[in-house]
């Protein structure tokens, strides 16, 4: 009967034989580990993915966070990836998108513009 290679080296390690139950431990202690590491990245991987969701009604959000009296002020934003190229390099830039009327009311971004105005920037 054919069995892969990697069946065949699997089966091997972990039917270590009666003098050396040694290998076997280490063997399936390894095993464990790699299938928990996995878990644990498919279950990050899918939350983080589901929480990545745009939120579609932020006015309405932000009308209901401007309720609370502890919140001084509310600026949507939006955030982007992406990959520029010059000359043959490539640089990876994180864009940030707001609304310039908004983002006054919480950063203070205008001081540190060194050309232009927050005001000039059309939203």
């Amino acid at each position: 009967m054919f069995r892969p290679l990697f069946v065949f080296i699997g089966t091997r390690y972990t039917r270590a034989k009666r003098r050396n139950h040694f290998v076997s431990f280490i063997s399936l202690t390894s095993m464990i580990g790699l299938a928990l590491g996995v878990v644990v990245m498919i279950v990050v991987l899918s939350t983080t993915i589901e929480s990545a969701d745009p939120i579609t009604d932020w006015r309405g959000l932000a009308a209901k966070v401007q309720e609370n009296p502890q919140v001084l002020a509310v600026a949507p934003f939006t955030q982007m990836q992406g990959l520029l190229t010059h000359d043959g390099k490539v640089q990876k830039v994180l864009l940030n998108g707001i609304n310039p009327a908004e983002e006054r009311k919480v950063s203070i971004i205008d001081h540190f513009i060194q050309q232009g105005q927050l005001d000039s920037l059309s939203a």
